[in-house]
């Protein structure tokens, strides 16, 4: 236990700070002290509470940090853009969260403590959840400031008393209310952000995601709904699935849809237990990506002399690319390449785009946007692998900010910004250690790597 700490002149209890709050955490694993099972739950109340209230004070030090950031770069000559991205990826870094989330938690503070004072209120009692006050915020992103207000109160004898979705359609109900107009121009924009996206899940499967029009989506899932009552007793879910699978690539699932794979594997991996690496979706097991190549007719050709090969082959209507990228045996580092121009090139960036990933800012998981230079080629700064790394647009943006500091290599880089150091690695290949962060081990790597591709 640590107790918060007295001024000893005046008697008075110190400053609520960092140290005040991780004092509080430090009693949080103590023993439960309370026998009853009404005091159990108490005290479980009470910590929800707490937690919905610290929000609100993190969005309380989210508004202040912006502010005083604002009060250093308007003298500077940066605007008010790079100032909120870089404050953004401030807040993003203390919470441990994406950049892209750092700065819709910028948003939302603003959003509540500035323009909703009943949501702000009811959030600091802790009787609603961040996300509540998250998706209040959203349903009136188009409003006024007024507007805003005028929604907030209508909903104030809502909040904390009704489920999330009740109080988010009444919000939604009484925005629409006040300005009819800006709804229906939020709607056609909304229509034009119509998109598909993926993402992996559990056991080698996948989340394909369609965000459509309401009378789109409807019309969608009735469709699949009708093909799976003419198919009798088959499982219902299958038969949906599968019809959208054929309907979407023209052919029956049994046939397949083309397929480009990227393994990121050892040489002789295709005949081994490594897995790949799927770009968009992640690692799959060996077995499956050897059974995607047979299964449609693909050579398995792991022997072939190109460090960087694609080959394909088309059965019936199917058709597979197989592309290769090669690791150096018994370490996790993909073969890299040297270039003088001061972009990088198609083959040069590709490559580093395999390595990294995903955007090689800590915590983001953004898809790579571009290829940027580690240390500045202004600076002396190589235009090579080695000084390469993957970023998304937002956060190679970000990193131009005076006050932000990136530093290291592609083995390690290290972001500091905000009061924070956050270090970053490239994920390691299927099946491989990491990448050496060795330069003399890297150095002899690339010698031998170059002097066998001239003996080919």
């Amino acid at each position: 236990m640590i107790d918060t700490p007295a001024d000893g002149e005046t008697g008075t209890v110190a400053a609520f700070d960092a140290a005040a709050v991780r004092a509080f955490h430090d009693r949080l694993d103590e023993a439960i002290a309370v026998d009853g099972l009404e005091d159990l739950l108490a005290e479980a109340r009470a910590l929800e509470e707490a937690k919905n209230a610290i929000t609100a004070r993190q969005a309380r030090l989210t508004v202040e940090a912006h502010d005083r950031q604002r009060q250093v770069d308007i003298p500077r000559g940066i605007d008010r853009a790079t100032t909120a991205r870089k404050v953004g990826s401030d807040v993003a870094l203390a919470r441990r969260s994406s950049p892209h989330l750092g700065s819709r938690l910028l948003g939302l503070a603003h959003a509540v403590v500035e323009e909703m004072p009943c949501t702000f209120r009811a959030l600091t009692a802790g009787v609603i959840t961040e996300r509540d006050a998250t998706d209040l915020v959203a349903a009136t992103a188009y409003l006024s400031r007024d507007d805003r207000a005028r929604v907030d109160a209508a909903i104030a004898d809502d909040l904390g008393t009704v489920s999330h979705r009740r109080l988010v359609a009444a919000a939604q109900a009484a925005a629409y209310q006040a300005d009819p107009e800006a709804a229906t121009a939020r709607r056609a924009k909304a229509e034009s952000e119509r998109r598909v996206s993926l993402r992996p899940a559990p056991d080698c499967m996948a989340y394909l995601t369609a965000l459509l029009p309401v009378k789109d989506g409807v019309a969608c899932y009735a469709a699949l709904n009708a093909a799976a009552k003419a198919h009798g007793d088959q499982p219902r879910g299958q038969v949906m699935a599968d019809t959208l699978v054929e309907r979407v690539t023209g052919r029956t699932p049994a046939t397949g849809a083309d397929v480009q794979v990227n393994l990121l594997m050892p040489i002789d991996s295709l005949t081994g237990d490594a897995p790949a690496h799927v770009p968009d979706y992640g690692p799959i097991p060996g077995d499956l990506a050897r059974e995607w190549v047979r299964s449609d007719g693909a050579h398995d050709n792991a022997n072939d002399d190109a460090p960087d090969d694609a080959t394909a082959e088309s059965t019936g209507n199917a058709h597979v690319q197989v592309r290769r990228v090669f690791t150096y045996p018994g370490t996790g580092d993909i073969v890299g390449m040297d270039s003088r121009a001061r972009t990088y090139p198609g083959l040069l960036a590709h490559l580093i785009k395999l390595r990294d990933q995903t955007c090689r800012t800590p915590f983001c998981d953004a898809p790579i946007a571009h290829i940027d230079h580690i240390r500045p080629y202004a600076e002396g700064g190589p235009t090579s692998e080695r000084n390469g790394e993957g970023f998304c647009a937002r956060c190679n943006y970000v990193k131009e900010h005076p006050d932000v500091s990136v530093s290291g290599d592609a083995t390690e880089t290290r972001t500091a910004t905000g009061g924070f150091v956050a270090t970053s690695r490239p994920p390691a290949p299927p099946g491989q250690p990491p990448p050496t962060t060795s330069m003399i081990e890297r150095t002899l790597i690339d010698i031998t790597w170059h002097h066998s591709l001239s003996g080919m």
